[in-house]
Formats: structure tokens, C-alpha cells, sequence
């Protein structure tokens, strides 16, 4: 289907553009969400009459993105999940948690807005790309640890799930050096008949 780009779209052209594409992503995607319209003659008119208007406001709609991307960009967000030992998260972290974050915070982000090529699985910090604009994109990190205490730990560069093995690891040394000393299991003491 041939459709007149309303606004510039990944990989397909930009502002006032006649491209084909398939006729399922016309009709689910850009036709519903006012992104394009069929490039038919009658349309054609339209657009060409409207095309200064469409400009201008697509040019206020990416002004308003920037302004709002500056806060964004570079800020962090702190997630906690429940996770196992090795790291990976009981269930994963979605585009709906991520903007749910930063709204919380204060943010103005869709859902949609969050790009995530898959979800995310483990602990640790994460870069996630926020798409505010066709051309304005920022990036946040997100910080998922069991707890704040950890949180505050990663922030810092540190490996928790490294340092977790390394604590265990003290600790099992510790407790055979207890055992090689006769700190545990042994006795002293008279056996003998009574």
C-alpha cells in the first residue's frame, strides 16, 4: 500500500514521503495512529494544502520532545525485583515497568516510547533507550537489585552477584578453618566408665 508519511518513521522516510509498505502495518500502524495517510489523489490535495501546517507541527511536537529529553537523558532509575543467586530476575522487566518508573518519578513517557529489542532478565545496570520523538531519542539506566541496599552497591560499580560468591566463599573457608582447628565437632573431655 502506498501511504504519505505524516511524520518521519524508522527506516521507512521522512515527512512528506510516498512510500509502499505492507498493507497490514499501514492499516494497524500508521494509518490508525495518524503517522500516514493512503496516498491517493484526494489525499494528495490535502496534504499538499495542509503541508506547511503538518510542518509546523511536527517541528513544535520535536521542540517539546528535546525539551523534555534533556531532563531525561543520563538520568537513573532504581528498580527492585526479586531475583535467584546467579542474577537472573524472577519474571523480567518490560517496557510498561520501565515507564511506569519514570513516571513515577516525575517523567512523561508511554509505554510504546521505551525501545527494548528483549526483555530485560538479570540484575545489574541496564541502558534503555527511550524514544520521545521520531528524532529525539535519550537513554536512561536502569539499576534492578534485590534491594536498596544493593542498588546502592551497583551504582557504585560493584559486581554484586560476583561479590555475593566471593562473601560465601570467605565464609565456607572460614568455617573449615573452624572445623580444622577443633572449633566444631570436637570435645575435650573424660570418656571413660563410669
Amino acid at each position: 500500500m502506498k501511504v504519505i508519511l505524516l511524520e518521519r518513521v524508522e527506516g521507512r522516510g521522512s515527512l512528506g514521503d510516498v512510500v509502499t509498505v505492507k498493507d497490514g502495518f499501514a492499516r494497524n500502524y500508521l494509518l490508525p495512529r495518524q503517522k500516514a495517510l493512503r496516498a491517493n489523489s484526494a489525499n494528495m490535495k490535502v496534504f499538499e494544502a495542509q503541508r506547511a501546517e503538518i510542518e509546523a507541527r511536527n517541528l513544535k511536537a520535536k521542540e517539546q520532545a528535546g525539551k523534555s529529553g534533556e531532563k531525561l537523558d543520563g538520568t537513573a532509575y532504581i528498580l527492585i525485583r526479586q531475583a535467584g543467586e546467579s542474577g537472573q530476575l524472577y519474571g523480567s522487566v518490560s517496557g510498561r515497568d520501565v515507564a511506569d518508573v519514570i513516571n513515577a518519578e516525575g517523567g512523561k513517557v508511554e509505554r510504546s516510547m521505551v525501545v527494548l529489542d528483549k526483555p530485560i532478565k538479570t540484575l545489574g545496570m541496564h541502558e534503555v533507550k527511550v524514544r520521545l520523538h521520531a528524532e529525539v531519542t535519550v537513554t536512561i539506566t536502569l539499576n534492578i537489585a534485590r534491594s536498596a541496599d544493593e542498588a546502592e552497591r551497583q551504582a557504585r560499580g560493584e559486581n554484586i552477584i560476583a561479590s555475593q560468591f566471593e562473601e560465601e566463599r570467605l565464609a565456607a573457608e572460614e568455617a573449615a578453618q573452624d572445623m580444622l582447628e577443633g572449633g566444631a565437632g570436637q570435645q575435650e573431655g573424660d570418656y571413660g566408665d563410669h
